[in-house]
């Protein structure tokens, strides 16, 4: 099984505590990671086997947030992930170095539409 070409949905949450969450598009496509927000767009890399996969992904902000304060606001963000994914889905727990605080998250990606 591999992690397949395609259009994703993602929804992710913080964890630990940590408030906030956000909803976005990925295209995740022999190894690379493309997609974005409201406010943000998203690049990066991964690799796979055996049902899990690993990558990294950087966030950079593309527009203004009138009247919200965004966690990443302003900054360039790299985050590490490592986790599951199945036919049409995957799942992923990471770390987000925001200056020098470390933000763990959650993922969950949904195919959309096969490339």
């Amino acid at each position: 099984m591999t992690v397949k070409n395609g259009l994703y949905s993602i929804r992710i949450e913080m964890k630990d505590g940590g408030r906030g969450h956000a909803s976005g598009i990925i295209v995740l496509i022999d190894g690379q990671i493309l997609g974005g927000d409201t406010h943000f767009y998203y690049t990066g890399s991964y690799t796979f086997k055996n049902g899990k996969w690993r990558g990294e992904l950087t966030t950079r902000q593309h527009a203004q947030a009138v009247g919200v304060i965004l966690l990443f606001g302003g900054r360039e963000v790299t985050c590490g992930f490592t986790g599951t994914y199945s036919d049409d889905e995957a799942e992923v727990d990471g770390t987000a170095l925001v200056g020098k605080t470390s933000v763990s998250f959650h993922a969950k990606l949904t195919m959309q539409y096969p490339l």
